[in-house]
């Protein structure tokens, strides 16, 4: 359950004067955005397996060049999963630490909730590779402008994800690049979009909607949302 966060007195700001920090590294790419009073800002780069050392070296880039004080930051969101456990664990740790520092209250936003917020349509699959031959699972909803979660994240073979009701759905993300997965939705989809990731200006407005809604979390109790239990197969499992 996410803790609520006590808002003191700069946290009661005009919504549309908040400023939050996102942060995505679940994948192959560093994400940082910057939603200011001013719009919306975003970098985004190819880190490999090194985001620990671009992540911070990229948030006070969007900083000075939004000419904006980390201390004028209300709240830090970031993709807490799932995806590459590394990278998440490097993203949650970045995000209490800088909010710890500030005070501030911390957002974690699911990678594939992330992911159906970008897509335009009202029904959306979102499935991300897992490796080991399985995938990482969500369905989403939309209705006027509200996202809703049609099956919670999970982990799945592409052969048994579970079969949403109706058609007309938008599959999204690297799960959709698996023949398996293609040809277990084929008769419920209407596009594919297998190059869509998580980014952190989708990360950045979910939690301007959560914030408004005067939910957050302390700090010190962001957590990754790993899904699998194990980084990789045994010799024997191979």
């Amino acid at each position: 359950m996410t803790a609520q966060f006590h808002y003191n007195a700069r946290h009661r700001r005009q919504a549309d004067a908040l400023n939050i920090l996102a942060l995505d590294t679940s994948n192959e790419y560093c994400s940082i955005a910057l939603l200011a009073g001013d719009g919306s800002h975003e970098m985004d780069a190819f880190a490999g397996q090194g985001h620990s050392g671009v992540v911070l070296p990229m948030i006070e880039q969007i900083l000075a060049e939004c000419r904006l004080d980390l201390r004028k930051i209300d709240a830090i969101a970031f993709g807490s999963g799932p995806g590459s456990f590394t990278g998440i664990r490097i993203a949650c740790g970045v995000a209490q630490g800088l909010a710890f520092g500030l005070g501030i209250p911390v957002f974690g936003v699911s990678t594939l909730e992330a992911m159906a917020h970008a897509v335009e349509g009202e029904r959306v699959l979102c499935c991300l590779d897992a490796r080991m031959g399985e995938i990482y699972h969500a369905a989403y909803s939309k209705k006027g402008g509200d996202l809703f979660r049609v099956s919670e994240p999970a982990l799945h073979l592409p052969e048994e994800a579970p079969e949403p009701e109706g058609s007309g759905w938008i599959g999204c993300g690297s799960g959709f690049s698996l023949p398996a997965l293609r040809e277990r939705y084929e008769a419920k989809l209407s596009a594919i979009l297998p190059d869509l990731r998580p980014k952190a200006s989708s990360i950045a407005q979910i939690a301007f909607e959560a914030f408004r809604s005067g939910r957050g979390m302390d700090a010190a109790l962001a957590a990754p949302l790993y899904v699998r239990n194990k980084v990789a197969l045994k010799e024997s499992e191979r």
